[in-house]
């Protein structure tokens, strides 16, 4: 009888998880491999294909602009992403000791920027960095300060368009911390109490460590989709001042729109894909993931 409900079982799931496939092997499998095919022809939308084998790959690898990119991307990435997790981490610790109604307003109101478009935040940061009538000018000019052109210079316009990245971030991450925080039991806390532990021994040594799988999904998810953003550098600057804001897929953009030879993008996308895993693998050798202690 348990072996006939175990089968039983083990097709409810199989039925149930094959939806998943389906679009999986659909919209991610097949894809993928006939980008890998494609990758080695010069392919076009206007004439017949012809086989190249590894060239457009040589083509990307020797082009200094997408080692360029790939650098812009990973120095964007480490502006905006410890910036990130320490605001947000420091936020959650704040919403966690309110009240229930009170935090329940700054859940709400702190994840708003997370629905806001890339393309509608850098609108709103293009104003805020205007040279003329910006906020950015008008606040440093209140410490007597010369106006700067944010965007137009090299030395600031990469951590300016990390600015709006942070603010797009903040409410998502800071609510997966928040769960995160609320995972820990608080008997650990109440022995560290007894123990006479202070705020920053208990986050040391209770805190951080039980957040480790939440800082590393974090991390991965994080390190990801900031060296793949676009639309910042598209809208806010267009990939200048000499490409200082180029990233990754603003080049892959820029070489496919201006390419009638469609393989070399497909080309600098599977090298962008080994690129993040990677990132991912070191971060999670660097970090590795651990079981729950209550787990």
């Amino acid at each position: 009888m348990r072996k006939k409900n175990f089968r039983q079982d083990n097709g409810t799931a199989y039925l149930l998880l094959a939806p998943i496939f389906l679009l999986l092997t659909i919209f991610v499998v097949v894809p993928f491999f006939y980008a890998l095919r494609v990758s080695f022809y010069d392919w076009s939308f206007y004439q017949d294909s012809a086989f190249v084998g590894f060239r457009n790959f040589y083509m990307v690898l020797t082009d200094d602009l997408f080692l360029e990119s790939v650098w812009v991307g990973l120095k964007f990435a480490l502006m905006v992403m410890p910036a990130l997790l320490v605001l947000a981490f420091l936020f959650a610790n704040v919403v966690k000791r309110l009240g229930p109604r009170l935090s329940g307003f700054v859940k709400t109101a702190v994840y708003i920027p997370t629905i806001i478009s890339g393309i509608v935040a850098s609108v709103i940061f293009v104003f805020i960095f205007d040279y003329t009538g910006g906020l950015a000018n008008y606040i440093i000019g209140l410490f007597g300060a010369e106006p700067r052109a944010w965007l137009a210079d090299v030395a600031t316009a990469l951590p300016s368009i990390a600015a709006p990245a942070v603010w797009l971030g903040f409410g998502l991450t800071t609510l997966i911390m928040l769960a995160g925080l609320h995972d820990i039991p608080e008997s650990y806390y109440e022995a560290a109490d007894l123990e006479g532990a202070g705020a920053w021994t208990k986050m040391r040594y209770i805190t951080v460590p039980l957040m480790r799988n939440v800082i590393l999904y974090l991390l991965v998810t994080g390190f990801t989709a900031q060296i793949s953003q676009f639309e910042l550098s598209l809208v806010m600057t267009g990939g200048g001042p000499l490409s200082v804001t180029t990233t990754p897929n603003l080049y892959i953009l820029n070489h496919f729109r201006n390419d009638v030879m469609v393989g070399n993008s497909i080309a600098a996308s599977l090298l962008l894909f080994v690129v993040l895993g990677s990132i991912s693998a070191i971060i999670f050798r660097v970090l590795n993931s651990e079981k729950a202690i209550d787990g």
